[in-house]
């Protein structure tokens, strides 16, 4: 069993810098406690530098290697929901908000006579019949969680 690195975790929960080495703050530059590949790390060190030692928004935006719009917004986030609010969030719909229950009964409706799901043609059916753009793997994984209760 291989132990992962670092940045290999902070790869897979999304909080890895993509730009490490824009990271100026000399503190980040020596070996030890602070890690320029930790974006939450980083984040939440602008936002101290700034609000302790003074420092402009845009200037401990810079001294980061971000910008002055992830200030603001991992300010936000910061004052919203404290150092959690620093952690990457998952992008993208919480859930399948197209297939809704209009789609998924024209997709029943539509199903083979054996059962079998052609999810590129049905896709395109949904799309020509009530203008709704589905991807095909969402209409298989939708029945399949409809098949799995």
């Amino acid at each position: 069993m291989t132990k992962e690195s670092k940045p290999d975790r902070l790869r897979q929960m999304g909080a890895l810098n993509p730009k490490p080495e824009g990271v100026r703050a000399p503190w980040f530059r020596e070996a030890g406690f602070f890690d320029p590949l930790d974006l939450v790390q980083v984040k939440y060190e602008m936002l101290r530098h700034a609000r302790e030692e003074g420092t402009s928004k845009a200037d401990a935006a810079a001294l980061f290697g971000l910008s002055r719009q992830t200030y603001y917004q991992a300010e936000a986030a910061f004052e919203r929901d404290g150092m959690s609010g620093l952690l990457p969030r998952t992008r993208g719909p919480k859930s399948a908000h197209k297939l809704t229950g209009e789609v998924m009964r024209l997709v029943e409706e539509h199903l083979d006579a054996n059962g079998q799901l052609q999810a590129r043609s049905l896709a395109d059916l949904v799309h020509a019949r009530l203008g709704i753009s589905v991807h095909p793997r969402s209409i298989e994984r939708a029945v399949a969680r409809k098949k799995k209760r």
